[in-house]
């Protein structure tokens, strides 16, 4: 593997994080937002208040994210197993 090959596959890889990471990250920092703006608006300072919708809506997207997730690692395994074959 020439230093094009090694820098292209770990820039690949690292998009293929990002895609995975992404939709939980986005809920997470959507929910967490949402709860802070509520917890301003109503005065109710618990720190804790911000933990269980914040598991709770992580939880569901990533029910709903998980084939996407799968397919996406699925590509990227046979991405670098082709590598891996190709002389």
């Amino acid at each position: 593997m020439t230093g094009a090959e090694v820098v292209g596959s770990a820039q690949d890889a690292l998009f293929v994080v990002v895609k995975i990471s992404a939709p939980l990250m986005i809920i997470g920092t959507l929910v967490g937002v949402l709860v802070s703006l509520l917890q301003a608006l109503t005065q109710i300072q618990e720190q804790t208040l911000i933990y269980v919708p914040k598991i709770v809506a992580t939880f569901v997207t990533l029910l709903i994210a998980l084939p996407f997730m799968a397919q996406v690692s699925h590509q990227q395994f046979l991405r670098v197993i082709t590598r891996i074959v190709a002389p």
